[in-house]
């Protein structure tokens, strides 16, 4: 039997949504960038190497330790 380390993926589903959310605000902010097209790269990349770690964070939680 394994014990699920539900912190683990709290913590994961919370920080991916910061992750989009802050992927959202940057896009409202773009328009005003000198080259905004550069900036969404950025941001993009950064989002989605955060969401890629909450991912890995969440599936680590659900298979948890051994008892």
């Amino acid at each position: 039997m394994r014990l699920r380390n539900w912190r683990i993926v709290i913590v994961g589903v919370v920080v991916a949504l910061v992750a989009v959310g802050f992927y959202g605000y940057m896009q409202s902010i773009a328009s005003t960038s000198n080259d905004p097209v550069a900036l969404m790269k950025t941001v993009g990349q950064v989002a989605g190497a955060v969401i890629g770690l909450c991912v890995v964070m969440i599936i680590v939680g659900l298979i948890g330790r051994k008892a």
